[in-house]
This record gives structure tokens, C-alpha cells and sequence, in this order.
């Protein structure tokens, strides 16, 4: 069993990769996509809007699929028709294929998202510590590969169609080969819950039931918002608040993204020690404290500090809110994922638009101050990480004293 769980642990990783490498596959080629199709930015940017609502509608049928089927069956369909349909924006010859194309693989990633992660709860619940966090670093390692293999094929002049096709054909064959050493069901309801960080039963963590799981997945919302604001603003504020060149600039974002795999990174290993709970309350703390370094202290020096502490504080915050929908109740918890998932995509889509909207009003800086409330309200909800008997327990004593 043992040997079969490590292997399982190593497909999931795999599949983690792969996602995040043809997802960035299409990030690198959307310039190549753009002028093939003879689409305006304007027209572009409600075009990945479709894609967007794809993969929320992929994540919501993908989460009861995977508690139905088994992660076994629904993450490697997931793989091979993400892969598949890589190709598809590429061969798009006008706004409407176009669209449908991203409908498609939206559709697709959405579904390999949700269900490997409910894979990966599972693999977490077999070993009994947490391992959720490495799995979403590896997700940043494909994007990271899918750049670097854009750049190549750009340099060498290869037709982006052709390196779509190929990187599709790769990703088919990696998501039928990784298959096999996936875990066939769910562990035994007995194992421990790492999520807790102290060892709480499933059918205690079942009793946070599905009101729980929606926090969670305000909390997911709130944080990813967080996330998607700082992937499209952190550049665009060097540049228009700090006056920087393009150039320096864009260490802004990269200092953040950096800061993210790296708290990813270490996060399994702080969790097993302290809990989900203090990852999600101090992370978001730091988090905060970060990105009102941003706000006040116009200086670049202590702006990329202050991006690479919004990055750091917010890497384990995801994962541990993911671990906890799988782990409230592991027979549904491709559905829990799901809902978690589908709501803090929300915040994602939505990060982005929300602060460009608050510029209309306050100069960018002062909007970031959107952040710094959010981040400071998922740390005030952390508690919802609170073991259940805790929770319980807590409510007994305060009815005690009343």
C-alpha cells in the first residue's frame, strides 16, 4: 500500500503540472492567437471572459462526477480532453470558433481543476499530514515549463499551431500514462484529517456540514480575488504610481508569483506543524501587512518587499481552504472542492475588474486598500478551520456562562 500511495502521490503531481503547463501554453500564445483570429485587445478580453465561465461550469460538473465515478476515472478523461482541446483556440479563424474554442477547453480545465484536486485531498487523507500545498506549487512548475517552451519554440520561429498540436499530443499521452497509479476510491473514513492539524475524524469534520463548506468557499473568494488583482495590477503599479520602466516593473509581478511557489513550497511542512488554521489566519495577516506596504511606502525597494510578503501570505491560503471542503465530508468531496473551486474562480475572474473599476474613483494605490480589507477579514474567518469538536466545545462553554 505503501509503494501504491507514493505512486499515486506522484500522479497527482503529474497531473498538477500538466494542468498548469497547458494552461500556460495558451497564456504565452494568446498574442500568436490574437492576430491570426484579427481580434481587437477589447474583443480579446470578452473572449477569455467565455473562457472563464467555461471552466466554472467544467469545475461544478466535474466535482459530482469525480464523488460518483472516482478521481480515477474522471481525472485522466479531464487530462486527455484538456489536452485535446489545446488545439482548438489555435485553429480559430474568427471571434466565433474563437469563442467556442475557449467555451471548450475552459469546460475542460475546469474539469481536470476540480477533480484532481479532490484526487489530491484524498492522497492527502492516505497519509494522514498535509500535502495539498506541493501539489499547487507544481501547478506554478507547468507554467513556468509552458513559458519556457513558448520562448523556445517563439525563438525558433515554429508555427504556434504546431506547438500547440505538439504540446496537446504530450499532454494526452502524460494524462493516459499517469492513470494508472491513481488511487481506485476514496481512503477508509477512519484515516486522520490533516487538515485539522490535529488528527480530527471525519465524522467530526462532517458536522461543519454543507454551511461550512460555503464559508469556505467565501473565504476562497476572497482570496483568490486577492490573487487575480495582483496578477494583472502589480506591474501596471509600478509603472503608473512609481513611474518604472516596463522592465522593472515587471519584476513587480514576478516577485509576487516567486514569493507564491516558494510559500507553496514550505506550507505542507508548516501546516504539519501548526495547523491549517494558523497558515490561513497568519498568512493572511502577513498578506495584509504586505500589501499595505504597497499602499503607503512608495518606494521600490520596499514595494517589491512588500508584493513579496502579499505573495508568500497568501501561497498556503488556497490550498488549506481546498483541503478542508475535501476533508468535511471525503465521500463528497469532488463536490465540496467544486463549490469551494467555482466561487473563489469567481473571485479571480472578478479581482482584475473590481480593482479597475475602484481606479475610476481613487487613484490605484489607495483601491489596492480593497485587498488589504479582504485579506484582513479571510484571517478574522480563519476560525472556520477550527476543528469541529473545538467548535463544539467552544459553544458549550459560552452557553455555560450565559
Amino acid at each position: 500500500m505503501e509503494r501504491s500511495l507514493r505512486a499515486a502521490r506522484a500522479a497527482t503531481y503529474v497531473y498538477f503540472v500538466l494542468n498548469g503547463t497547458l494552461l500556460g501554453t495558451w497564456v504565452v500564445h494568446i498574442p500568436a492567437v490574437e492576430d491570426r483570429v484579427g481580434v481587437s485587445h477589447a474583443t480579446l478580453g470578452g473572449l477569455l471572459v467565455v473562457l472563464g465561465l467555461g471552466a466554472l461550469v467544467g469545475m461544478q460538473v466535474a466535482g459530482p462526477l469525480t464523488d460518483r465515478l472516482g478521481a480515477r476515472t474522471v481525472v485522466p478523461a479531464g487530462g486527455v480532453l484538456c489536452g485535446a482541446a489545446l488545439i482548438l483556440p489555435g485553429l480559430a479563424h474568427g471571434p466565433w470558433t474563437l469563442a467556442a474554442a475557449l467555451l471548450v477547453f475552459g469546460l475542460c480545465n475546469g474539469c481536470l481543476d476540480v477533480s484532481m484536486n479532490a484526487h489530491a485531498v484524498h492522497v492527502e487523507k492516505a497519509y494522514g499530514r498535509p500535502v495539498m500545498s506541493g501539489f499547487h506549487a507544481t501547478f506554478s512548475v507547468g507554467g513556468v515549463l509552458a513559458a519556457l517552451a513558448g520562448a523556445g519554440a517563439a525563438s525558433a520561429r515554429l508555427n504556434p499551431v504546431l506547438t500547440m498540436a505538439a504540446t496537446a499530443a504530450l499532454g494526452v499521452a502524460v494524462a493516459l500514462t499517469a492513470a494508472r497509479s491513481l488511487l481506485p476510491s476514496a481512503p477508509a473514513a477512519e484515516s486522520p484529517d490533516p487538515a485539522s492539524g490535529g488528527g480530527t475524524s471525519p465524522a467530526a469534520e462532517v458536522a461543519g456540514g454543507t454551511g461550512r463548506v460555503w464559508l469556505l468557499a467565501v473565504l476562497a473568494l476572497m482570496v483568490m480575488l486577492c490573487e487575480g488583482a495582483a496578477n494583472d495590477w502589480s506591474a501596471l503599479h509600478m509603472e503608473d504610481i512609481l513611474g518604472a520602466s516596463a522592465g522593472t516593473a515587471a519584476f513587480a509581478y514576478g516577485t509576487f508569483a516567486a514569493a507564491m511557489t516558494v510559500g507553496r513550497l514550505l506550507a505542507d511542512r508548516v501546516a504539519a506543524r501548526f495547523g491549517s488554521l494558523a497558515i490561513l489566519r497568519y498568512g493572511a495577516a502577513m498578506a495584509a501587512a504586505g500589501i499595505t506596504l504597497v499602499i503607503f511606502i512608495p518606494w521600490t525597494p520596499a514595494v517589491f518587499a512588500g508584493w513579496a510578503l502579499f505573495g508568500l501570505g497568501l501561497s498556503g491560503c488556497v490550498p488549506q481552504l481546498f483541503s478542508a471542503a475535501g476533508h468535511t465530508d471525503p465521500s463528497a468531496a469532488g463536490t465540496n472542492v467544486s463549490r469551494v473551486a467555482g466561487l473563489g474562480y469567481v473571485g479571480m475572474l472578478a479581482g482584475p475588474a473590481v480593482i479597475g473599476w475602484l481606479t475610476r474613483v481613487v487613484a490605484l494605490d489607495r483601491a489596492f486598500a480593497l485587498l488589504t480589507v479582504l485579506c484582513v477579514t479571510t484571517a478574522v474567518g480563519a476560525r472556520v478551520l477550527r476543528p469541529a469538536p473545538d467548535r463544539a466545545r467552544r459553544r458549550e462553554t459560552a452557553a455555560g456562562t450565559r
